[in-house]
């Protein structure tokens, strides 16, 4: 059994949101995913960090996840900025239930525990006090309490993060999350969100006592990362 990740799927079976408009990598992305995701067993985990689904509602997400469902291995989601179909995880799991779909979990105020490991997670916010409003330090503060809540319910052992947007991009820090990371001595974390060009800024190593990778679909060539 392994653990692997990868982040931003952005899948569009029912949904009018071509991604090849993104640039040639993106062309065809879908079958580059089934056939990244072959190397996977289907005792093998997969954390799937944000932006599954261009779909608007969970109806026009029912053939994104059968998609994903279809795929070896269980896997573990956690919400993206762009997951628009989410409204609560308790609705979701009930959507997976109705359609069959037993091999997807979500990771929400809560931990999965793999092996001795215990994966903890949330989407995570880009937040400058600066620049930001009101309504953006709310959500902040919604996703840094989910975040601890996580982390809390892993107990002591030995914790690995999963995030939407990187904690650590270009000059931008988020103070509370670093904060956390080191608080519980979480020695690695994984983040999607950054694409294109965007991925040559990205953190890919150690800062502050943590490593961090990027597991964007477009940076990992669309094939889950090994973890473990």
């Amino acid at each position: 059994m392994s653990l692997y990740a990868i982040g931003d799927l952005h899948l569009s079976f029912s949904a009018e949101k071509p991604m090849d408009v993104f640039g040639d990598k993106w062309e065809n992305h879908a079958e580059k995913l089934r056939q990244g995701f072959s190397k996977l067993n289907e005792d093998d985990v997969c954390v799937i960090c944000g932006d599954l689904s261009w779909g608007m509602g969970l109806e026009q997400t029912r053939e994104d996840f059968l998609f994903i469902h279809s795929l070896p291995g269980k896997k573990i989601i956690l919400k993206g900025n762009h997951d628009y179909w989410w409204s609560t995880a308790t609705k979701a799991k009930r959507f997976f239930a109705e359609n069959g779909i037993d091999s997807i979990d979500i990771l929400f105020n809560n931990s999965f525990f793999y092996e001795n490991y215990a994966l903890c997670g949330t989407r995570g916010w880009f937040y400058e006090e600066e620049k930001g409003d009101g309504h953006d330090k709310k959500i902040m503060l919604r996703e840094i309490a989910r975040l601890e809540t996580s982390l809390n319910a892993a107990g002591d052992r030995e914790k690995i993060v999963f995030l939407h947007y990187p904690p650590i991009y270009q000059k931008y820090r988020c103070p509370e999350i670093l904060e956390l990371l080191k608080k519980h001595g979480v020695r690695l974390c994984c983040y999607g969100h950054i694409h294109g060009k965007g991925c040559a800024y990205a953190l890919n190593g150690w800062s502050g006592g943590t490593e961090y990778r990027l597991v964007s679909a477009d940076f990992v060539d669309f094939s889950p990362i090994k973890l473990l």
